[in-house]
């Protein structure tokens, strides 16, 4: 019998089209080592993405192409996860602590952008990685109540913010350091200046990624964003319904328009789900966030549900991903999560922190 070769292993593993990376692992470039001992076959797989919860499965998947091979008797499979920093607007750098961020928008309010930012930022954690969560919304900051965080923060040298940690993410928001009910009656540039100092005076501990809650629109704070912040991509969110998708619209072409990559759209509230029988219903339409993905030409990273359990658990500081970690809704939130991140895995790494600094000084 033909010993199996190295070329046969990487065939059967280029059988296999990751759904989430959406090409073969080898071009992928994910495979780190292939190792063939007689009827063993022992590879080594690297993701540029979280995905503890898909781990298993890529696992059993890979084995059985693998021992289906003429004289392979037995496969073993590693799979590690390595995230990086990725490019971001010219003439920008990642802050210090953070590799990646994700800026979460949408065009209009109502389209529950907030709900779907926070349970993302949990599903990025519930899949190994590191994650931060920053409320970018002055006038109506949420994710302090949705966070069931009611701590304020400290500042170890009367300069920076240490981040409020709850449910194992690093969090800031305006927030934290007002009282609940007390409105910010701010102009524009005092809205944009508390932005960047929200951001860049939290001292982030080392986070894989942080996820930006943005206000609904294309104002100030989104251009604050485009132009003084170093995103690596940026979600939308939407609503099936014709307007929701106006405005979304809107908001994508205002990313491209700064080049900040859009990994992907997001259509929440897709169908109601009684919460007697169970019956599902589109009453805000169908399919119109991936229409507008197809016409985009942008990912489709999946739908949420309008069900009464997302709106009350949030409601009460505990977001399904956390309520109800097993449910097929946070299963949902978990697959957006990993569809998200691993696009984003497929773009340009960023380099520039291993650029030397030039000092030139006088002799």
């Amino acid at each position: 019998m033909t010993a199996v070769t190295r070329a046969d292993v990487e065939t059967a593993l280029k059988g296999y089209v990751d759904p989430y990376l959406e090409q073969d692992l080898i071009a992928a470039k994910c495979v780190k080592g292939i190792r063939i001992e007689g009827t063993r076959v022992e590879v080594d797989l690297e993701l540029g993405f979280p995905a503890a919860g898909y781990r298993d499965t890529l696992i059993v998947t890979l084995r059985e192409r693998l021992v289906a091979l003429p004289g392979i008797t037995d496969s073993a499979i590693k799979i590690d996860s390595k995230i990086v920093s990725h490019e971001v607007q010219k003439g920008l750098k990642p802050l210090p602590g953070v590799k990646n961020i994700i800026a979460v928008a949408s065009g209009k309010g109502g389209v529950g952008k907030s709900t779907t930012a926070v349970n993302l930022a949990l599903a990025l954690q519930a899949e190994g990685a590191v994650v931060g969560l920053l409320d970018a919304d002055i006038y109506g900051p949420s994710q302090p109540r949705m966070l069931g965080a009611t701590a304020r923060p400290q500042s170890p040298d009367g300069k920076s913010l240490n981040p409020v940690v709850s449910h194992g993410i690093q969090s800031m928001s305006i927030g934290y350091l007002i009282e609940e009910d007390t409105p910010m009656v701010w102009r524009g540039p005092m809205v944009t200046q508390a932005l960047e100092q929200l951001l860049r005076d939290t001292r982030w501990q080392e986070l894989d990624y942080l996820v930006i809650d943005l206000p609904p629109g294309t104002g100030d704070t989104q251009l604050t964003l485009s132009q003084k912040v170093p995103v690596s991509g940026a979600i939308i969110v939407t609503t099936p319904q014709d307007i929701a998708l106006l405005d979304a619209r809107r908001g994508l072409k205002m990313f491209e328009k700064v080049e900040v990559p859009v990994l992907g759209i997001v259509e929440n509230m897709s169908t109601h789900i009684c919460s007697q029988c169970g019956h599902e219903e589109h009453i805000f339409g169908e399919g119109g966030g991936q229409r507008m993905a197809e016409q985009y030409k942008v990912p489709f990273l999946g739908s949420l549900p309008l069900d009464i359990r997302i709106r009350a658990e949030t409601d009460c500081g505990q977001p399904t991903v956390i309520a109800e970690p097993d449910s097929r809704i946070a299963g949902l939130y978990r697959e957006i999560a990993r569809r998200a991140a691993a696009w984003l895995s497929r773009q340009a790494k960023n380099y520039s922190h291993k650029f030397p600094n030039i000092v030139i000084q006088n002799t």
